[in-house]
């Protein structure tokens, strides 16, 4: 099973992955955690390139370009490999990040941006996404406070970080069979009591199909 995590900056995804996992191993289940941009070493390069303050002059296509060129890897290289060896993925943002961010957020052709998604992804879908949904302002404002580094996009406008909230709701009512979206305002445990719930239930509708 595919299950990738989705929201806006701050909302805790690597937290509740890094909590997950462990969970799905001791309840016998083989985990793969990866993230995007990155996951392969020469996705973790175009990670640092397209991350890296210093390149303001990167055009919202280029962009585009590089997280799209990191996902074919990823997707070649570890998640289809994974997947076909009977692992369940978590994967920390996927294509929805790219429709989100330089959709929503940039402004890009989003029926453009889903076919380079096409051909990046050869058409993996997740199985399962979840949006741990936070208000802008105090998914950014999480961030600064725990001393995380501060990427190009997290540098963004507060309005930049809204119209990709936004567009994670659009993309979430467009497809509510695939998407759970669970409140990740609430203390830690309690989302990650939600996630373990949720994921278990499609896990059990998965087995029993």
């Amino acid at each position: 099973m595919f299950v990738t995590f989705e929201g806006p900056e701050g909302s805790g995804k690597s937290s509740q992955i890094a909590l997950l996992a462990p969970f799905l191993q001791a309840q016998g289940f083989s985990v793969v955690t990866t993230r995007e941009p990155g996951g392969t070493p020469i996705g973790d390069e175009i990670r640092a390139c397209v991350h890296n303050v210093a390149n303001s002059a990167m055009i919202p296509v280029a962009e585009m370009l590089l997280y799209s060129a990191s996902r074919a890897q990823h997707v070649g290289e570890l998640i289809r490999p994974s997947l076909a060896a009977g692992h369940i993925v978590l994967c920390d943002r996927f294509a929805d990040s790219t429709i989100a961010y330089q959709g929503y957020g940039r402004g890009l052709d989003i029926a453009q941006l889903q076919q380079v998604t096409q051909i990046a992804t050869q058409g993996l879908q997740p199985d399962i996404t979840f949006l741990l949904d936070v208000d802008v302002e105090q998914g950014l404002a999480r961030r600064a406070s725990g001393g995380l580094e501060m990427n190009r996009l997290d540098l963004e406008t507060v309005h930049f970080h809204q119209r990709v909230r936004d567009g994670y709701h659009a993309l979430a009512d467009a497809d509510p069979e695939r998407w759970v979206v669970v409140n990740a305002e609430r203390p830690l445990s309690l989302i990650q009591e939600e996630l373990r719930t949720k994921l278990l239930e499609r896990l059990k509708e998965t087995a029993v199909r």
